[in-house]
């Protein structure tokens, strides 16, 4: 490609933003000139790009005009106070928040299952982001979905804490040495001590029971579906793991399909790595397999114990790589292919 693009990426000093430079650089996007945004706390950091040294500015005097795509790895508030600027200002936003990822003239994309809808970031000049446990559950079940439908998915996602950037890393690592000296823990980035624990609650309560992601999820995979009937019946929990989402999920099937199907047909999509039911160890885990990967990790696979037509599969990738940071440059690399 000849042309190239000028980029911006809010939140470049984080761990979704740092990913994002970096796929950037390794798929050799077409680039032309490259502005590093963030908060005053970050200011004046220096980044290295392609062998160029980079000085992180502060957003809230950018220009957006400057650029033609602005990549967002920021906290929500920091994406619901900017991003309209930048989209406004006639750049495309793809935002790896949560912010946009209901508004119904936004977008949801996973390029693997749902690139058509791209198309839709004129309404408002953005593209969302999926949460990373949506991502990798629905590269896994789409394809399932397109054979033969599914009435629900039930999931439990087993989510690390570096979804909660750097500071949950932090966190993680602070906690663990303070236990392992037998000090007093302290907890300040999650309700509870996540060192040798498990939290079942990943964002704030709603009124309903459930939390805010748990109800992303299930919004979430229905818009990129796009199909509401799907019955999503979710909890998420935080463990100790420092990078890695994995789910355990169980889906009931309009129509009978066999667990080696579903072998045959996920074995048949790039990006997925299907691991085998020959071995009682052939199973992928997030730090020995999903961690540093760009690719969903599928096993355990396996048919209802009552003949129901229903599967149990087990799903793990690396939430700041394909979960968020891949998805995005995916997504950039579309839009500069086929619309701008």
């Amino acid at each position: 490609m000849d042309r190239q693009f000028n980029i911006a990426v809010v939140g470049a000093t984080g761990l979704v933003g740092e990913n994002i430079l970096s796929i950037l650089e390794e798929r050799a996007f077409p680039i032309g000139d490259l502005y590093l945004l963030a908060s005053e706390r970050t200011i004046g950091t220096k980044i290295s790009f392609k062998g160029e040294t980079v000085k992180v500015q502060n957003i809230v005097d950018f220009d957006f005009s400057q650029v033609q795509i602005a990549f967002f790895a920021a906290p929500e508030d920091i994406a619901t106070q900017y991003a309209p600027i930048a989209a406004d200002a006639g750049c495309v936003v793809i935002d790896t928040s949560a912010a946009f990822c209901n508004d119904p003239d936004v977008p949801l994309v996973v390029p693997e299952v749902n690139a058509y809808r791209i198309a839709d970031f004129s309404i408002r000049n953005m593209i969302s982001i999926p949460d990373a446990s949506i991502t990798q559950m629905l590269m896994v079940l789409a394809p399932i979905h397109r054979s033969v439908g599914i009435e629900s998915i039930t999931v439990s996602t087993y989510q690390a804490v570096s979804g909660a950037g750097r500071k949950g890393v932090g966190e993680l690592a602070k906690q663990t040495t303070q236990l392992l000296n037998a000090r007093e823990i302290e907890a300040h980035v999650f309700s509870k001590q996540i060192a040798f624990n498990v939290i079942p609650q990943t964002s704030g309560f709603l009124e309903n029971g459930y939390t805010q992601e748990e109800m992303n999820l299930v919004w979430g995979a229905q818009k990129i579906l796009d199909d509401a009937s799907v019955r999503v019946n979710p909890t998420c929990v935080r463990v100790p793991v420092f990078f890695g989402h994995s789910e355990s999920v169980s889906i009931e099937t309009q129509a009978y399909i066999s667990a080696e199907e579903v072998v045959e047909t996920l074995q048949a999509i790039e990006g997925i790595e299907v691991i085998g039911r020959n071995s009682e160890v052939d199973f992928a885990s997030p730090v020995t397999d999903a961690a540093g990967s760009d690719a969903v990790y599928v096993s355990r696979i396996r048919e209802d114990l009552y003949g129901h037509q229903s599967l149990s599969l087990w799903i793990t990738a690396d939430n700041v790589k394909k979960g968020s940071a891949l998805n995005a440059v995916q997504v950039a690399e579309l839009v500069v292919n086929d619309y701008l």
